[in-house]
């Protein structure tokens, strides 16, 4: 009976998955195989939180293929290594997984077709199973990529989806080839405390409750801070526990302005993993230079530290950070204000914040977090690259009551009305009572060392 091996990545699901797909064509033996590899480890990308919630997946995983008369396979060890050990153990000609944008991925990608082919087997790599639009599939005339959302996404709204794939039914593992036992969440240390669940079970039930509830408000209340009337999906897409491509099937069905500014978000990660697959370096150098010499030395260090903390002395920007670092997750509108106050509030190099992100997000995806990153930065796509967001006026807009200010920051919580977005103008013992600190730089004096150094003053 014909085997294949599909090496699960990015795409730790059953539901609409290309590469098991294809494996099973014609009802052979499948070999479910993840590999957990130390290089992701050494190369920063093992953080607590997506560890955390990476076993939970694993085990979801595991428990939908066992439904179906089937198993995952773990191994440790260099992927490729790895893989190629699970296919000779198979004795199958043939290895399918995922496309990925990374510089790191698609090192991996090249070594382990080479290894492969060095043993007559061969590698099948598909693509639109963690995106909904595949990187390069839409391209302007005169370069490989888009750098400007909006034309990109009128072709890629343009684009036609493929259609959905079934769930399979029946899973058949060959007994020969053996498993690592499966990870647990509790075997995790430094995750933090509200971090959600994982895995493919988790994902579907959210996203399915989130278009019968939720979707149609998103236009209006996604940048309602306090209300939280986002999808909370990002982890989900991250892990790849539930398929973009079925999310805009779905989502389009659904209808309406709510449902079309949720696929919006959706095209906005296609973009940019199609920005990081034609310029890798992009993780790490700035996409577009502004020639910044951003603060160094023992000032910018202890600013940046409090930045961390969530005590900068600006209620909304400590509030998100904190939010961070209970959930490993933040509101959207939260991490561009946090990520404009640190670049060009502080003006600390981007990297700092990204590198922070990654952290402790557990969607710390790395063309969305590195290009969000140099977008506020303005060193991005942005089109407007010296924008800056003053977190008082952005707090006030979209926490206008402070219960999202209140609910993270304890210090003020019992502060009523707008003022808790200015604690500063509370009277004095009143201010004094809370222990809340003072703002690290004043608003004026931030902006004013930002102009200077864009040479805009």
């Amino acid at each position: 009976m014909r085997t294949s091996v599909v090496v699960f990545t990015c795409d730790l699901r059953l539901s609409d998955h290309p590469p098991l797909r294809a494996a099973r064509y014609g009802g052979g033996r499948v070999v479910p195989l993840f590999v957990r590899d130390p290089a992701v480890d050494r190369a920063g990308f093992a953080a607590p939180n997506r560890l955390a919630f990476l076993a939970d997946c694993l085990r979801d995983l595991d428990a939908r293929l066992r439904e179906r008369g089937g198993r995952l396979v773990l191994r440790e060890g260099d992927a490729v290594t790895e893989v190629c050990r699970v296919a000779a153990e198979a004795d199958t000609d043939e290895v399918h997984m995922a496309d990925d944008v990374s510089a790191f991925a698609r090192a991996r990608e090249q070594r382990l077709r080479r290894a492969l082919e060095a043993d007559g087997r061969r590698l099948y790599v598909h693509d639109a199973v963690s995106t909904a639009v595949a990187p390069g599939a839409v391209t302007p005339a005169s370069s490989d990529h888009f750098a400007v959302f909006t034309p990109y996404y009128r072709r890629w709204s343009a684009q036609g989806l493929r259609d959905v794939l079934d769930t399979p039914r029946a899973i058949t593992v060959p007994e020969e080839v053996g498993s690592a036992q499966l990870p647990e969440r509790g075997d995790v240390s430094g995750v933090s405390p509200g971090l959600c669940a994982g895995g493919e079970t988790a994902g579907r039930r959210r996203l399915t409750a989130w278009l019968r509830s939720g979707v149609d408000a998103y236009e209006e209340r996604h940048d309602d801070l306090a209300g939280d009337g986002t999808s909370r999906l990002s982890p989900h897409l991250h892990f790849g526990t539930l398929s973009p491509v079925e999310a805009v099937h779905r989502a389009r069905r659904v209808g309406g302005a709510g449902a079309e500014a949720f696929v919006r978000q959706i095209a906005w990660r296609d973009f940019h993993r199609q920005v990081l697959a034609a310029r890798p370096d992009a993780a790490a150098r700035d996409y577009r230079t502004h020639h910044d010499r951003w603060r160094g030395g023992k000032n910018a260090a202890a600013d940046a530290e409090a930045w961390r903390e969530g005590r900068t002395g600006y209620p909304v920007v400590d509030a998100a950070m904190r939010q961070l670092r209970h959930e490993g997750w933040m509101h959207n509108r939260g991490r561009l204000l946090t990520a404009s106050f640190l670049t060009k509030t502080l003006y600390v190099d981007w990297r700092v914040g990204a590198r922070h992100f990654l952290d402790l997000l557990v969607d710390g995806d790395l063309a969305n977090n590195q290009l969000n990153w140099q977008w506020m930065a303005g060193t991005g796509t942005d089109t407007r690259p010296n924008r800056v967001l003053n977190p008082v006026t952005q707090g006030k807009r979209y926490d206008p009551d402070g219960a999202y200010v209140r609910r993270w920051v304890e210090e003020l919580a019992g502060v009523q009305g707008a003022v808790v977005h200015e604690p500063w103008n509370l009277p004095a013992q009143e201010r004094a009572r809370t222990g809340y600190p003072k703002p690290v730089v004043s608003l004026a004096e931030g902006l004013d060392r930002f102009k200077r150094a864009r040479g805009r003053s």
